[in-house]
């Protein structure tokens, strides 16, 4: 079988929590799905304690950015638009690079040199 990320969607996760929920055995799930034992119990408990809204999807985060630099024009708002996301971009960059300085500093011994 395929081992790279596959799509389930909601309503076929619910269909296999349901029939595993009514007693058919994971085994027997997994043979006519191909979705391990495990993906079904851990959707079982989703379905367990947040009912069918927790079988739904996560979006994923992308590329804030790409949605504007496919554009050929864009009007000024959306420049505006595409201008913060830069630069809380670069913003996050700066903050990373102080946590990294900032740890680099406690390493050498806080950074004062003693004579």
């Amino acid at each position: 079988m395929d081992k790279g990320y596959t799509f389930h969607s909601k309503e076929e996760k619910l269909r296999i929590v349901k029939r595993y929920l009514a007693g058919e055995s994971p085994k027997r799930l997994y043979e006519e799905t191909g979705i391990s034992d495990g993906n079904i119990r851990k959707w079982k408990r989703q379905y367990q304690a947040g009912g069918e809204s927790a079988l739904e999807n996560k979006k994923k985060p992308g590329n804030p950015l790409t949605k504007y630099e496919r554009c050929k024009e864009l009007t000024r708002e959306e420049q505006l638009e595409y201008q913060v996301e830069l630069l809380k971009r670069e913003l996050m960059k700066k903050e990373a690079e102080v946590v990294r300085l900032k740890k680099s500093i406690e390493l050498e011994g806080g950074g004062i040199r003693r004579k």
